[in-house]
């Protein structure tokens, strides 16, 4: 496991109400001057492919990626990481309909809200708009997977959604299909093409 692995696997047990002693060690070994506070692996591996495609290594850098296991948790990672914590910068992602949370939970942890950027439904909406469904589906027949989406559609609940809609869905029917995707989008995209919440997120790191 490499160090920056190492660090986040223990802030997450750290945010989980465990022991705090190996996280204050790992950030001032390392060193650590941010963290990346993203709802989940699927938009950790849509910040990691990004980054690779533009010849960064977050890790090196002294940036730690962290899904946090839901957007409710970013409270106890904003208290723990933040100005009152192990004092990095936070930065990340976060879904319109969450703002209002994200912003009391950074505004009581002394952190800068403007350092995250919100997505308008969430990052796999976001990716789909900017490929375009019929570009979305071809990646999914290249990926193996056009027989498991056909079958999707053909659902009664799928029935009046529009193609966008369907396929966001179909990206969180299977357990690591969205982790899979992910990365999948984001390494289709055109250099024009990356979802600004995104593209500003790496911009600011």
């Amino acid at each position: 496991m490499t160090d920056m692995g190492a660090f986040q696997e223990t802030v997450i047990a750290w945010a989980a109400g465990g022991p705090g002693d190996t996280a204050h060690e790992l950030a001032e070994r390392l060193p650590v001057r941010a963290a990346v506070l993203l709802e989940g692996p699927s938009d950790a591996a849509a910040v990691g492919a990004l980054a690779e495609r533009r010849g960064r290594n977050l890790a090196a850098e002294g940036i730690c990626v962290l899904p946090m296991g839901g957007a409710m948790s970013v409270g106890r990672f904003a208290q723990l990481l933040g100005p009152s914590g192990l004092g990095l910068r936070l930065t990340g992602l976060c879904d319109e309909r969450e703002r209002p949370y994200y912003a009391r939970a950074l505004e009581q942890a002394g952190a800068p809200e403007q350092e995250f950027f919100v997505c308008a439904a969430d990052l796999e909406d976001e990716l789909i708009r900017a490929l375009g469904t019929a570009r979305v589906e071809e990646l999914v027949r290249a990926e193996g997977d056009q027989r498991a989406l056909k079958t999707f559609l053909h659902q009664p609940a799928q029935q009046g959604r529009t193609s966008q809609q369907q396929l966001r869905r179909f990206l969180g029917t299977k357990k690591g299909r969205k982790i899979h995707y992910g990365r999948v989008l984001v390494e289709a995209l055109a250099p024009g093409q990356v979802p600004a919440p995104l593209d500003d997120l790496l911009a600011g790191l």
